[in-house]
């Protein structure tokens, strides 16, 4: 699954180098098989959108989300603020609207 746009968008707002932003989206992708979840559900953009917001612009936070993650990814979204019913208005505020 595709990321999103405006996830696509926040990525490359905190990770300004290009390839950094683009390697970060190829993790993004490849994280389903990599983990050996559920393609279902870790391809969503709140998962997706969970690793780049602990992550903060830095690798090496988002390699320590990506370890959280592969451990328990209820644990991810409870420490991204997004294990909640409200996590759709958040993402919303830190991604910005959907795109149609």
């Amino acid at each position: 699954m595709p990321l999103t746009s405006r996830l696509e968008r926040r990525i490359r707002r905190d990770f300004p180098d290009p390839e950094t932003a683009a390697e970060i989206s190829r993790r993004l992708v490849g994280l389903p098989e990599a983990m050996g979840y559920s393609p279902d559900f870790f391809a969503q953009e709140r998962c997706h959108a969970a690793l780049v917001l602990l992550a903060g612009g830095s690798v090496g936070r988002f390699d320590e989300a990506v370890e959280l993650a592969s451990q328990d990814w209820r644990d991810l979204l409870v420490a991204a603020d997004l294990a909640h019913q409200d996590w759709p208005a958040r993402l919303r505020t830190e991604l910005g609207p959907e795109s149609p």
